[in-house]
């Protein structure tokens, strides 16, 4: 199963240093979205894959982090 995890931040900055975190560790842009009205950083993974994007995710100090299965075509 494919997750949607979502990360909101209270600034821009953390948001931009997690989606740059992301895209370094390799996770494609495709599967990555970066929200700056919102500063949210939602990224799509398979299930086995949830933990890791989590952590990495957390390291920037979000608001809070959600998962939820991906509803995408």
């Amino acid at each position: 199963m494919t997750q949607t995890v979502t990360a909101a931040y209270g600034s821009a900055d953390k948001a931009s240093n997690a989606y740059d975190e992301l895209i370094s560790e390799g996770y494609p842009r495709e599967k990555l979205y970066f929200d700056k009205d919102t500063n949210e950083v939602k990224v799509i993974v398979p299930d086995t894959s949830q933990p890791e994007v989590e952590e990495i995710l957390g390291r920037h100090e979000p608001d809070e982090i959600l998962a939820r299965p991906y509803e995408g075509a």
